[in-house]
């Protein structure tokens, strides 16, 4: 059986929360993992994960709780990076701006 056909929704749910717990990841890279929606992860791991295997949905819950308080942290990290490409990228152009000198170019043979 692939990764992408379970045979209920509970198994599919116990993948994700096994994979979650596995690498810590994030809802979202959980979801781009099994092709699927970040809501239906979320669903899956916070909801239907409990009714079907209370003690996973338990530990999935601090993976998701650790996400929920670094958020803010990933967040600004993300608008650091674009910034800093922004500044690098007006750097670039001003560099190349300057070595041109506006002049025809000279003919030397």
């Amino acid at each position: 059986m692939s990764e992408t056909e379970w045979d209920s929704i509970a198994e599919r749910a116990a993948a994700e929360a096994r994979y979650m717990l596995g690498t810590g990841c994030t809802v979202r890279v959980c979801a781009a993992h099994f092709h699927i929606s970040k809501s239906t992860v979320h669903k899956d791991v916070a909801e239907r994960l409990r009714a079907s295997d209370p003690p996973l949905w338990e530990a999935v819950r601090g993976v998701l709780g650790v996400n929920l308080r670094e958020r803010h942290l990933r967040g600004g990290a993300a608008t650091q990076r674009m910034y800093a490409e922004k500044r690098a990228r007006l750097a670039g152009e001003k560099t190349a701006r300057a070595s041109f000198s506006g002049s025809a170019p000279s003919e030397n043979p």
